[in-house]
């Protein structure tokens, strides 16, 4: 869960990679031609090639004692995206535009109380997301830049367009301007003498969006996290665990929003390890494998995804 029951602080840094490189609708694969005849019959239908997400992200996390803990969570990211756009059939390198987009995103701080139980084994997330990162695009008659510091395309045909037709779309920049809450649970049990089961459940909701006039409104979508897993703990400084993650969001809103391609329900099988290299020194490693996906409209989606992290406490 990342919580102690034990005073004093924790550093963290972990590096999360997600290749988004399989388009997909429903629950089935699409190739891009095949998205593509839609622009054939006359559509506007965004063919994306492939999104690279590299994330790094500094933890600082605080217990006064064993029933709270606080923890600021500031994310770096680097993000390379291309896509066909709205081409037609045949699909061409030509037609593919890129972009690199890099910054700090949006910083993200939580409390937890696990102090209901004398084992505190049950806690409680109450947490805000702040909209630090660069955000916004083109508003929606493509005449003017909204936001603060948007990246933009620096490669194909989406590059050679005066601004503001030249910047990324606005649920691609490293921030999208919102500010939303965060509530959650986590429990965890011993099973038997060498498991231990756990489960967390997470919701999240923009409850202000900086983005909020007539054709120049986005609204990111809500999201609900449930993970649960099992932990082998006969050796304590080399713990594998194996986990399931469930993760449905809602779709995007407004003018500046891809509200027919951003729905959908995902579940993962993470098998991972951590181990303890030295007194309060913990290295982890994640691997996401997707079981299934239900998505709405068309989007990339990752064949696997990878964590890897590492914790100090004092």
């Amino acid at each position: 869960m990342g919580y102690g029951a034990s005073a004093g602080w924790r550093i963290s840094l972990q590096y999360d990679y997600i290749d988004q490189s399989q388009l997909r609708s429903g629950t089935s694969a699409a190739s891009p031609s095949q998205v593509a005849t839609i622009n054939d019959a006359g559509g506007n239908q965004e063919i994306e090639q492939q999104t690279i997400n590299r994330y790094w992200t500094l933890g600082v996390a605080y217990s006064p004692n064993a029933d709270w803990n606080f923890s600021l969570l500031v994310p770096y990211i680097d993000r390379s995206h291309t896509t066909y756009g709205a081409a037609t059939n045949p699909l061409s390198p030509q037609d593919v535009s890129g972009a690199t987009v890099t910054g700090i995103g949006d910083v993200k701080f939580l409390a937890a109380w696990q102090g209901l139980l004398p084992t505190h084994a049950l806690g409680f997330q109450l947490g805000v997301k702040l909209p630090t990162g660069s955000y916004g695009g083109p508003n929606a008659a493509g005449t003017a830049t909204i936001g603060r510091n948007p990246a933009a395309f620096s490669t194909g045909p989406a590059a050679q367009q005066a601004s503001p037709g030249n910047l990324v779309d606005t649920s691609l920049q490293v921030g999208n301007g919102s500010t939303d809450l965060i509530v959650g649970a986590y429990f965890y049990q011993a099973v038997s003498q060498n498991f231990d089961a756990f489960a967390s459940g997470q919701f999240q909701a923009s409850m202000m969006h900086r983005l909020d006039q007539p054709g120049q409104d986005y609204r990111p979508g809500n999201q609900e996290n449930v993970s649960f897993g099992l932990r082998y703990e006969r050796n304590p400084n080399w713990v594998p665990q194996l986990q399931v993650n469930l993760t449905h969001k809602s779709a995007d809103q407004g003018a500046l929003a891809d509200t027919t391609d951003t729905a959908g329900t995902v579940a993962y099988l993470s098998p991972g390890l951590s181990v303890e290299l030295a007194r309060g020194v913990i290295a982890y490693g994640f691997v996401q494998l997707p079981a299934y996906s239900k998505l709405q409209g068309y989007q990339l989606f990752p064949r696997w995804t990878a964590s890897v992290g590492l914790s100090y406490s004092f």
